[in-house]
């Protein structure tokens, strides 16, 4: 299951300006889960609730202050493993902007449960 470009607005950066404000943060997920069940029922309880994740996410990442994008990507990757139970999680969290002449820049963290 992907989540893709979930926009949160967040306190991130190094720089004491950066500090005072909040700035966009584009966030994508790729989530392993297993969706027989799901496909056999096409009942909601026996999958991801990516809705429930989008929002668990979002509120997360307002309610703390990042210095680092690795930091919010590391922090992303071990809820949704925890919180949620899934297998594998890839998170992709990128800063529109934070570059001149660059459309974005980010990290990619890829967890698999056990290692978070």
């Amino acid at each position: 299951i992907f989540l893709e470009a979930l926009r949160v607005d967040v306190v991130i950066g190094v720089f004491e300006w950066e500090k005072r404000i909040r700035q966009t943060v584009l966030i994508d997920l790729e989530m392993s889960v297993d969706s027989v069940a799901a496909a056999a029922t096409d009942t909601l309880e026996n999958t991801l609730d990516y809705k429930a994740v989008a929002k668990r996410i979002r509120a997360f990442v307002e309610d703390q202050d990042f210095g680092l994008i690795e930091t919010l990507a590391e922090k992303v990757s071990d809820l949704v493993i925890r919180e949620f139970g899934v297998a594998q999680v890839k998170v992709r969290a990128s800063k529109p902007g934070a570059v001149r002449g660059a459309k974005t820049v980010g990290v990619v963290v890829e967890k698999t449960k056990g290692t978070e």
